[in-house]
């Protein structure tokens, strides 16, 4: 047989479960036994929550990268490529490391069947086993009890916050969501949750497991002000932990709070220099991801951010506010079962003209309806046949200094990138 591409493994991938999301371990438990996988790295952390999980992984990894570990992330969904998903050392997998994890494991199902999901995340646990890592970070893909990710017991497992999306298969209430979270947390193993007013059954879980539990707001703190923030935690042992002066960061300084006490529990040096320079370093693609740009001899700025859910929303207001401009646009598009009101009235205060533009994929929602929503709530708004058109009027339209924020879903962010890669070679083109 013709060894697959990535292109072709990914597309086999997608036919091959009768649903996207088929919530359960049993049949990911059976093939990881059948493939004979033990613990990905001696080191196993989880992280899950509504918001901010992206981030709080990369600000870990930093942290374990700068005290020399060998580091793999586990992440999704992947903005460009499916090769972000898995990186060691902040290195992507290559094509060819994936396609003989994805052949494993396909060696490996028999006549079990597995989603996508399924099949990436033992595909990603199969390279971690195999690479001789000191410490796994691992992002869960959807809820905790029940996704594929929660195969593995963690030895520390956050929780970054508590907010509604995806209720379908979470619930309604930040009851229900917290129940589903707080599943990936393991008998007697520090839990640590980045929500200020985590609900009951949080709580709960941890009671009945026996958790050393760390919350944000009463076990570590971080302030922030105009020029600095300061954090304080707790070791392993107990001992008071404070870090004064660390630099403002462009990702949410809440979630590296978190990180920094997951951090602090790991037993690991504690060096004040080099936290500060891993925080610093600390970069994630698309979650407030400023890029400045010159588009026609106009100065401007591209603000990405995958926020899709009024949690995110409303973050990202607040973090808009606190950084004024003459005039922003937004370039937004939304999937068909996220609450729209929810996501767009925090940010119409922040945004003084709108382009809106349906996602390519058929879970979009259409723009007609972003538009007349906006248009009822009287907010500037044009309506384009895609991200790429709406962009590209925003940069038309944008005066020099303008803002163009490009918001509301990782379709969004990703067609974006892509425009924004095109930009770069055609202006490597044109100075050649």
């Amino acid at each position: 047989m013709t060894e697959r591409t990535l292109a072709e493994w990914l597309a086999y991938l997608e036919q091959l479960h009768p649903s996207a999301i088929d919530m359960g371990l049993e049949r990911s438990r059976r093939v990881a036994e059948q493939l004979g996988l033990g613990r990905p790295a001696p080191r196993v952390i989880t992280v899950t929550g509504t918001n901010g999980k992206g981030s709080t992984c990369a600000f870990l990894a930093s942290l374990l990268m700068a005290q020399g570990l060998k580091v793999g992330v586990y992440s999704s969904p992947h903005l460009l490529r499916y090769n972000e998903r898995v990186q060691f050392d902040g290195r992507e997998a290559t094509d060819a490391e994936l396609c003989a994890a994805f052949t494993a494991v396909e060696a490996a199902r028999g006549d079990i069947t597995l989603t996508y999901f399924e099949m990436g995340t033992l595909a990603a646990f199969w390279l971690f086993e195999r690479a001789g890592l000191d410490a796994v970070v691992l992002e869960v893909g959807l809820g905790g009890r029940l996704d594929a990710v929660n195969l593995i017991d963690a030895d520390l497992a956050l929780v970054t916050s508590i907010g509604l999306d995806h209720a379908d298969w979470l619930g309604d209430t930040r009851e229900s969501v917290a129940f589903e979270k707080a599943g990936i947390f393991r008998q007697g193993r520090p839990a640590l949750c980045g929500d200020v007013d985590p609900p009951e059954p949080l709580l709960e879980q941890v009671a009945q497991l026996d958790c050393p539990l760390f919350l944000r707001g009463r076990d570590y703190h971080c302030t922030i002000d105009e020029h600095a923030w300061q954090w304080a935690g707790l070791s392993r042992d107990g001992r008071v932990l404070e870090l004064h002066d660390l630099p403002l960061l462009d990702l949410p300084m809440e979630n590296a709070a978190l990180a920094l006490q997951a951090y602090a529990l790991l037993q690991l040096p504690w060096d004040v220099a080099q936290i500060h320079t891993a925080l610093r370093a600390t970069r994630v693609t698309g979650r407030l991801d400023r890029r400045e740009i010159c588009w026609n001899g106009k100065a401007l700025t591209l603000l990405l951010d995958v926020g899709h859910n009024p949690h995110a929303a409303e973050y990202l207001a607040m973090r808009l506010l606190a950084r004024p401009v003459v005039r922003r646009l937004a370039v937004f598009g939304l999937l068909a079962d996220k609450d729209l009101l929810g996501v767009v009235m925090p940010l119409l205060a922040e945004v003084q003209h709108w382009a809106v533009a349906p996602l390519p994929t058929p879970r979009s929602r259409p723009a007609a309806e972003l538009q007349a929503l906006l248009c009822n709530l009287q907010a500037p708004v044009a309506s384009y046949t895609g991200v790429t058109q709406a962009l590209q009027a925003q940069c038309e339209q944008a005066q020099d200094g303008d803002e163009i924020l490009v918001f509301g879903s990782f379709y969004c962010v990703a067609e974006a990138l892509e425009w924004l890669e095109h930009q770069v070679e055609a202006a490597d083109g044109s100075a050649g």
